[in-house]
């Protein structure tokens, strides 16, 4: 039986046992934009798992840097387990998992909200043994409804400081100069937002990116380590390979969860 750590957990899958809650970070928002940790650079890459993420996190390994994946789609083969390869990206010291939700507009009522993020944490509770403390919203827009939602869930919502530009068409050489500019300014630290979905992105703008970033004196690592909070609120072992993106029973219980404004 796995064991997870998290009364959220226990919310999730009922066959989970608890132990001491991660630490969490406070936020007078509900959301965080940048890093607390002087010095420090997370990669942040949207969209995935895509054919392209095996490729980014060889890159990282590579280069002894880490990276957080902010997974959205859970009819992908990848999650799904129609492959082997997406649970052992998440067990690399590269990769750290978190959540993306896919549709997403200020009308969203928080039962549409509340099922998305459940589809995805169960699929990788199942596929990959996380329960992700993290989640982003698309595009960075969120309303009371998302800060509810993850509030009550236990989700820190996440956005960036730095965006590469890939998913609005910025070509390498415009998100080189960007990166150039960027580490000219010298900020405290950097959440950048890639997108692991655009083959540019990993196969010529990251391999200069890392180089760019450790050269301006950055140590590149995942959020979690950026704000000094655990990555996951619990962590077990992988159980199933075929996930139905069908809600169990008890991942429905988070349907539950009362939708009203933050106080």
């Amino acid at each position: 039986m796995m064991m997870f750590t998290t009364v959220a957990a226990i919310i999730l899958l009922a066959t989970f046992a608890n132990a001491a809650p991660y630490r969490r970070q406070n936020t007078t928002s509900g959301v965080v934009t940048s890093c607390t940790k002087p010095g420090t650079a997370a990669l942040t890459f949207d969209d995935g798992p895509y054919n392209f993420s095996g490729e980014i996190v060889q890159l990282l390994n590579q280069h002894n840097v880490k990276g957080t994946f902010f997974y959205t789609d859970i009819k992908s083969p990848l999650i799904l387990g129609v492959t082997l390869t997406f649970p052992n990206y998440l067990s690399t010291k590269a990769s750290y998992a978190a959540i993306r939700l896919w549709v997403y507009n200020q009308l969203n009522p928080c039962s549409t909200v509340t099922m998305e993020m459940a589809k995805i944490r169960e699929a990788l509770i199942k596929v990959a043994g996380v329960d992700p403390a993290f989640m982003r919203p698309p595009y960075g827009e969120y309303n009371d409804n998302v800060l509810q939602v993850a509030q009550q869930l236990g989700e820190i919502v996440v956005t960036w400081d730095f965006d590469s530009g890939d998913s609005i068409g910025a070509d390498p050489n415009k998100q080189l100069t960007d990166y150039d500019a960027l580490t000219a300014k010298r900020p405290s630290s950097v959440i950048s937002l890639e997108h692991e979905t655009i083959q540019t992105s990993a196969e010529t703008v990251l391999p200069a990116v890392i180089q760019k970033l450790q050269a301006a004196g950055y140590q590149l690592v995942t959020v979690a380590e950026c704000l000094g909070i655990e990555p996951y609120k619990a962590q077990g072992v992988p159980y199933a390979r075929d996930v139905n993106p069908q809600l169990g029973p008890a991942a429905k219980l988070l349907l539950e969860v009362p939708c009203g404004r933050l106080h």
